[in-house]
């Protein structure tokens, strides 16, 4: 069971303020972004049919750490590769959720790589 301290509360709460604005469909899916102390996770979701269609992460099998430099480089080779993946899964839009993150450092890296992966958001 999660902790329950001041932090994540905020961070539920964010997160519960967020999804009430958006939701991911089959045209537009929603690109989610969860991020550890040590690794970094992005799924694309159709919230309509409650279906995980792509995921990726830096524990993935297909990741391997490179010539990237820290935690922000690879998030940013995670959203390459997720682009890289819905674009063969033939998803091209999508909505950015940030998951109660501040979009700055590897929340940051890794959309842009996403765009540069091939996904617009």
């Amino acid at each position: 069971m999660a902790r329950t301290n001041a932090k994540t509360i905020a961070r539920a709460k964010r997160v519960k303020r967020i999804r009430k604005k958006m939701a991911g469909t089959s045209e537009r899916p929603r690109l989610r972004v969860y991020k550890s102390n040590r690794h970094i996770y992005a799924q694309i979701i159709d919230d309509a049919a409650g279906h995980t269609l792509v995921s990726m992460s830096t524990q993935d099998k297909e990741f391997a750490p490179g010539d990237e430099k820290g935690k922000t480089g690879a998030a940013k080779k995670v959203g390459e590769m997720i682009g890289a993946r819905a674009k063969a899964a033939g998803i091209t839009k999508v909505v950015f959720d940030r998951g109660g993150s501040i979009y700055h450092g590897r929340v940051q890296s890794l959309s842009e790589g996403a765009r540069e992966g091939g996904l617009e958001f």
